[in-house]
């Protein structure tokens, strides 16, 4: 399917374009800034573009008022047709964010389509009150849900982000998901913990975040600790059996990597974990600028990580652009190595701050080597040597008995 293959640039137009907080009357033409940004996308080596909420909403997007209607603070539909129709002239796909969870107060639907509490109150979504949950259990929601994903993707786009789905019944997706029609289309959810593959097994979806190794990269980075990564890895190549995660070391609603290191000579660390072993990788915007920012738990405690961009690439600042260039390097790997999206990776030498991690699949192999240790370290076998803080990636062919054994 085309989207194994896809590196995503995971967008938040309303920051991304420096929209108002709340929603206005007035149509305001943001969405073309994100033209200017394509080119950029493609020459980091994305092959998707996936966009946080377009929809009319209250506030930050998560609280929907008409999934059918452009948010008036980006844009309007012509707007959003000629963005579709810019990214696919550059190979670019397009994945929209789909918030079925929940919705706003103001969201103009029967009473019934709301779940409710024992004490006939609206129930809502994480304790939230201006988000109500939507019913699941209605044929009225998944008509609904259904029409909703139908209408965005005969627009042109080719995938869906499924918000807080780890709070929507599995058997949900299996109603909606427009398959026969669209048998192209990819859908992913957020799931944060629990079985992945029994959810993505159960509702059809094609993926599911991987949260777990998300935490893993940069706990075992700041803790010193290659034995957490060595497990979450362990689990990470068990789903493979059922499907392939989607996976990232940032995204709009966790802190920043760059922050959440605490030595920020980790982070070609935590890239290279990211594009050397299984998965369907995205980018964050500003990640691969090494943007900083800390997610608080307060009302605005996103905002420092869905920040406005510049007008072009030319806006943003010289210090940036290693970190950038760091990102083509390892995003070139993976182009020259499609096979890796699934990969298995073996731990092949393991201490708490040193790792050697071998990602294999028939008879070609690339090969890991971390070390998050105040001296250089020197790998058993070849030798190889490893500088302080520093990472080695080699890319070898493996005889078939060498590959069978390492499989095993």
């Amino acid at each position: 399917m085309w989207a194994d293959h896809t590196i995503w640039w995971q967008v938040y137009p309303l920051g991304f374009t420096g929209a108002e907080k709340t929603a206005g009357t007035s149509v305001v033409h943001r969405l073309p800034q994100l033209e200017n940004w394509l080119d950029y996308a493609v020459e980091l080596g994305c092959s998707g573009l996936l966009l946080g909420p377009v929809f009319a909403a209250e506030t930050h997007g998560y609280d929907t008022i008409d999934h059918f209607r452009i948010d008036a603070r980006l844009g309007d539909d012509a707007d959003f047709d000629r963005l579709v129709a810019a990214a696919h002239d550059r190979g670019l796909r397009i994945a929209l964010d789909g918030v079925f969870n929940h919705v706003a107060r103001s969201f103009n639907g029967p009473d019934e389509w709301f779940r409710r509490r024992p004490d006939g109150t609206l129930d809502t979504f994480e304790g939230h009150d201006h988000l109500v949950a939507l019913d699941h259990s209605r044929p009225e929601v998944v008509r609904y849900v259904s029409e909703v994903l139908s209408h965005w993707l005969e627009r042109g786009v080719d995938g869906w982000r499924l918000d807080a789905a780890y709070a929507v019944p599995p058997e949900f997706w299996q109603a909606v998901l427009p398959r026969e029609r669209f048998p192209d289309a990819w859908f992913f959810g957020e799931v944060i913990h629990g079985d992945y593959a029994g959810y993505v097994t159960t509702s059809g979806l094609d993926s599911v975040t991987q949260y777990e190794l998300w935490k893993a990269i940069w706990s075992s980075l700041n803790d010193g600790n290659f034995f957490e990564l060595a497990y979450a890895l362990e689990r990470h190549d068990a789903l493979l059996d059922t499907f392939v995660p989607q996976t990232f070391v940032g995204n709009h609603d966790v802190t920043r990597i760059a922050t959440k290191l605490d030595d920020e000579r980790h982070l070609g660390h935590a890239l290279a974990i990211l594009f050397t072993v299984a998965g369907v990788p995205s980018i964050y915007y500003g990640d691969e600028q090494a943007f900083r920012g800390l997610k608080e738990d307060r009302l605005g405690g996103d905002d420092a990580i869905r920040p406005e961009f510049p007008g072009t690439p030319t806006g943003l600042t010289p210090a940036g652009w290693s970190t950038y260039e760091l990102h083509q390097e390892l995003i070139g790997v993976r182009r020259q190595h499609p096979w890796l999206t699934g990969s298995r990776t073996k731990v092949e030498h393991l201490t708490n701050q040193a790792i050697a991690l071998r990602s294999l699949r028939g008879d070609d192999s690339v090969r890991l080597l971390l070390n998050v240790s105040d001296e250089a370290y020197i790998f058993p076998g070849d030798p190889l040597t490893v500088a302080a803080h520093s990472w080695r990636l080699l890319t070898e062919r493996v005889t078939p008995d060498e590959g069978a054994a390492l499989s095993q």
